[in-house]
């Protein structure tokens, strides 16, 4: 069961935390994954983890905010048959304290990234009769989280992005579904711990665990399972739905 060989699946923000976990699994169930990153050093890394496991996968270097970039990897790439919309960033901040500068940027990676990739891949998607499409919403998109203005706004709109790709290309051989997770332990949490919090890490780790009902954050592996089953022909009957990894966050905190 959840078996990608055969299939070439491009993902986004793959050299790193919830990316690296995805091209990880993808490629230990057949799949020629294609590691889209900034960030050489970090896609090289889980390239080299990925072939030393006798796995196939390939490294491009592009920002997705930049359209041409976009539209240069998926003429070379040619034919794909998996894309994972997972490349973004985070911003803390309020409607009021969120700069104009931060905004923009927000909106550049997170929105436009997500349209760039699809509006060059669903062509390619499209040819190979059986595509899918997978997008990294978050729980931003379903409740509300304290200083993450920008940041809300743009996994909302990757939740509708998702909608309304799984309507128009239902009828193309295409699916479309988003996940939302909470809290997920990566290298990221780690930072802003470290830059925000250097003398209690260890007990802002504990406090940011504990919003989660379940008691802890997700593990990256954790996301990728989901992923991988939603993106293999065993999900084949799902298309235009969302769904929270979440810990019971956005259905238990009373």
């Amino acid at each position: 069961m959840f078996s990608l060989k055969n299939k070439k699946a491009v993902v986004t923000g793959g050299g790193s935390g919830i990316g690296e976990a995805i091209s990880e699994l993808f490629a230990q169930q057949g799949a020629e994954v294609i590691i889209v990153e900034k960030s050489l050093e970090n896609a090289e890394k889980v390239q080299s983890k990925i072939l030393a496991s006798g796995g196939k996968a390939e490294v491009k270097i592009c920002d997705v905010a930049n359209h041409q970039e976009v539209k240069q990897l998926f003429e070379d790439l040619g034919t794909i048959d998996i894309l994972v919309n997972n490349a973004g960033i985070a911003h803390i901040g309020k409607a009021d304290t969120t700069s104009e500068e931060d905004f923009d940027k927000i909106v550049a990676v997170n929105i436009k990234g997500v349209y760039n990739c699809l509006h060059v891949a669903i062509p390619f998607l499209k040819a190979s009769k059986n595509g899918v499409i997978l997008n990294m919403a978050s729980i931003a998109s379903l409740v509300g989280i304290p200083d993450r203005f920008a940041y809300s706004t743009a996994k909302g709109a990757v939740k509708a992005m998702t909608m309304s790709v799984a309507k128009d290309y239902i009828h193309e051989g295409i699916r479309c579904n988003s996940i939302s997770p909470a809290r997920v332990h990566t290298p990221f949490v780690d930072g802003f711990l470290q830059k925000n919090y250097p003398d209690d890490i260890d007990g802002m780790f504990e406090k940011l665990s504990k919003t989660q009902p379940i008691g802890r954050m997700a593990k990256p592996s954790e996301i990728a399972a989901l992923v991988l089953y939603l993106c293999s022909d065993e999900a084949s009957f799902i298309t235009g739905c969302d769904y929270p990894i979440d810990g019971g966050f956005t259905t238990l905190n009373n």
